[in-house]
């Protein structure tokens, strides 16, 4: 059966070779008679995968020797909304609401300390992500999302905050882009975007940042013991955190961040392209802040949604329904996607255009 194109927006595509190591190791890992399932966490065998996958994910950040440590922990970034908090909010900290997930880490913060929302698009339905805006004097962190999958903006620059640890919610954009990662202070992301299965949380800390608040930190979310326990305070998402190495070592042999970044440009560029000269249909957000990973768009004339829909549905295509809060069509084209499963919907968003 040939697979279908995977628009999904998570959990999403992956490279079909991880799929067959996976699936293989699910049986058999390694030639050890065993299954990725049912070897001890503590074996040799996945302490080695745990190493691996952690040195990968700082490699590819180019983060290695400059102060961070790389953890998989679990709960998704939701639970990080809150372990974040936990870990380094004392009095005071900034926050960008840029979209629905960013909402919710404020509300979960505001259970710790005060919490101002530094800029804010919410009134605009987060069409746009703000600009023009400065980091104030005295707080503990400062927090973004940087990209945002229901809205379909993605955070082009980064504000300057030298004295103020910069927190982000990469979960949608990891390892997707070149960015200077030395500037964060502290990046988390779900696994089931650009890395694996749902199920495993990455979270890339620098050290220094730890150990300032006051509070008595919940042992299952103090990054500091698990800085400590390599990851392995308790059992870990073993096939979660062990699809993640196949992925970062694919990604390796694929040229690496920069090499994805060049292939991710020319899918989203294709895609907006035809979104903007195609009279069919609208982007739903801003030219400036669109986002690489998910292209979410619109029909001017909602009436002919079922005929748009039977057209994409019968070239294969899978998950182009946009989210429920909002509607309409998106796109995800995450790292595994490949360009001409854009290809085969720009054909079908043409034909549909001349059929009319």
């Amino acid at each position: 059966m040939e697979r279908p194109h995977n628009f999904s927006a998570g959990p999403c595509i992956l490279p079909l070779e991880v799929f067959e190591k996976a699936s293989q190791s699910v049986i058999d890992l390694d030639g050890s008679g065993l299954s990725i399932l049912e070897i001890s966490h503590r074996s040799s065998a996945f302490v080695e995968v745990m190493e691996k996958a952690r040195s990968l994910a700082l490699e590819h950040l180019n983060l290695q020797n400059k102060g961070y440590k790389a953890l998989f922990m679990q709960g998704g970034a939701s639970m990080q909304f809150l372990t974040t908090a936990y870990n380094l909010l004392e009095k005071k900290a900034g926050y960008l609401d840029t979209g629905t997930w960013a909402s919710n880490a404020i509300k979960e913060a505001k259970n710790f300390g005060e919490i101002e929302i530094v800029a804010s698009s919410k009134e605009s339905n987060y069409n746009f992500i703000p600009k023009n805006y400065s980091i104030p004097q005295g707080l503990d962190y400062m927090h973004c999302t940087s990209n945002n999958t229901i809205y379909g903006t993605q955070m082009k620059s980064f504000p300057d905050s030298d004295e103020t640890p910069l927190i982000c919610d990469m979960s949608s954009d990891i390892f997707s882009r070149d960015l200077d990662f030395s500037r964060f202070g502290l990046i988390y992301a779900g696994a089931q975007k650009n890395m694996g299965p749902a199920g495993a949380t990455l979270v890339v800390v620098k050290e220094d940042i730890l150990g300032k608040v006051s509070r008595t930190i919940p042992s299952m979310m103090d990054y500091k013991l698990f800085i400590k326990k390599e990851s392995m305070f308790n059992t870990p998402p073993v096939f979660s955190v062990y699809v993640s190495m196949l992925t970062l070592e694919w990604l390796s042999r694929n040229g690496g961040v920069s090499a994805q970044e060049k292939k991710n440009r020319a899918k989203s560029e294709l895609i907006y392209s035809e979104i903007d000269r195609n009279s069919l249909f609208e982007g739903f957000t801003g030219k400036e802040d669109r986002s690489m990973m998910n292209a979410t768009f619109t029909l001017n004339d909602e009436s002919l949604a079922s005929r748009f829909d039977e057209l994409w549905k019968s070239a294969n295509i899978n998950g182009l329904h946009g989210h429920r809060s909002v509607g309409g069509y998106r796109a995800s084209m995450y790292n595994a996607l490949p360009l001409e499963s854009v290809e085969v919907l720009v054909d079908v968003m043409k034909h549909f255009e001349k059929t009319l």
